[in-house]
């Protein structure tokens, strides 16, 4: 599979592409599909709340692995942060690295930059991996 679609500037995007991957996914165990909507979740939110554009999502799948990207023309490189416990917001790339297989940043030279990850799709995954080690 290799899926491309855009989405506008808009909150509602945030959920339709959720949605989407989910629809894409549906053929993929349920614990890598839920993690993958959660991750795209937090990008796009990434995309919309500080990129302050539309983005496109990308989703391509091997025999093994699961990789999506998020792209915007927005400025500036996503970091990850360490937000105070009461503070609402900041933990999007905490959880991308936390369930990622891998992941990173891809800036583009005419402006803007790619944020992507991997999942396996054979085995246990990250969702299922870290309920296990906080068990």
């Amino acid at each position: 599979m290799n899926e491309q679609h855009t989405f506008p500037n808009d909150v509602t995007s945030v959920t339709a592409a959720r949605h989407l991957v989910v629809d894409l996914l549906r053929d993929v165990h349920d614990d890598v599909c839920e993690t993958a909507a959660l991750m795209v979740s937090e990008l796009a939110t990434n995309c919309i709340r500080h990129a302050r554009r539309g983005f496109t999502l990308r989703v391509r799948t091997t025999a093994d692995q699961l990789r999506i990207e998020v792209t915007d023309a927005g400025e500036g490189r996503p970091r990850t942060r360490t937000p105070a416990l009461l503070e609402p917001t900041g933990r999007g790339l905490q959880i991308v690295n936390l369930l990622a297989k891998d992941w990173g940043v891809s800036m583009h030279r005419n402006g803007g930059k790619t944020v992507w990850f991997t999942l396996e799709l054979a085995g246990r995954n990250a969702l299922s991996d870290a309920a296990t080690s906080d068990s």
